[in-house]
């Protein structure tokens, strides 16, 4: 059986890296090269960036920066933001990203996963959904770096986007930030939806987090962002890594 795989995922802004909580802007991390330089010595299975900006304001994905990214990396990448047609995608696997994640655009045009999952391959497509509680215990679909409810339900997402993308990954908004663990309501209500591969992130505050994630949910990701940038009660930018056996 496969190792399920522990996974930075770095946001990004206008070329720098940010961290939040709760989907507000809270802390700058710092530069997304050094940050590469950092993580390949660190050896992650891994690394997940999003520039969660691009898409809300129009416009494409950085190449140059992301150019240079790839260049300096020795290590498995994942990128979304701002991937709205099938030759963004394919530009950006022909510059070495491993896979490339949609999100906003998914939902817009589901058909879009489809297209991109037939020129670059299902195994490279991940469709990234949003998602938050709401004051009744459900939960929602969010776009928009989670201003925008989805009319889409998160079953239904499920079903359409689990039939045709490589992997689909969890981005929980509620847990964003807090270090309090995985919703793992939500991880086994989206496990039962779906019978492919899945990845989560939001929430990840020690490596018991990622062990119970795993264990109890059966996801071959876990994904961390916070828990992987801070250190101590002041949250000094220190970036590291590790993985659940590193607890035992």
């Amino acid at each position: 059986m496969l190792r399920s795989r522990i996974a930075p995922c770095l946001l990004m802004e206008r070329g720098d890296l940010i961290n939040t909580r709760k989907f507000q802007p809270w802390k700058y991390v710092g530069d997304p090269v050094n940050a590469v330089k950092i993580f390949n010595e660190k050896q992650v299975d891994e690394l997940i960036l999003l520039d969660v900006e691009a898409s809300i304001s129009g416009r494409s994905p950085d190449f140059d920066l992301l150019a240079e990214i790839s260049a300096e990396s020795r290590m498995p990448l994942c990128y979304g933001g701002g991937i709205k047609d099938v030759a963004t995608a394919a530009r950006l696997t022909s510059m070495g990203f491993e896979k490339i994640s949609l999100s906003s655009a998914a939902l817009e045009r589901p058909a879009l996963v489809r297209e991109v999952a037939q020129e670059i391959g299902r195994q490279s497509v991940c469709v990234t959904l949003d998602v938050n509680k709401d004051l009744f215990g459900g939960y929602r679909l969010y776009t928009h770096r989670g201003k925008k409810a989805h009319k889409m339900s998160l079953k239904d997402a499920l079903t359409a986007f689990g039939e045709v993308a490589g992997e689909i990954v969890i981005n929980a908004i509620h847990r964003d930030g807090t270090m309090e663990g995985y919703d793992l309501d939500l991880a086994a209500q989206v496990r039962k939806a779906t019978g492919g591969p899945l990845t989560f992130v939001g929430g990840a505050g020690s490596v018991d987090h990622f062990a119970a994630l795993i264990d109890q949910v059966g996801t071959c990701g876990a994904a961390a962002g916070t828990f992987f940038v801070f250190n101590g009660k002041y949250h000094a930018v220190l970036l590291s890594y590790c993985r659940p056996e590193a607890a035992a």
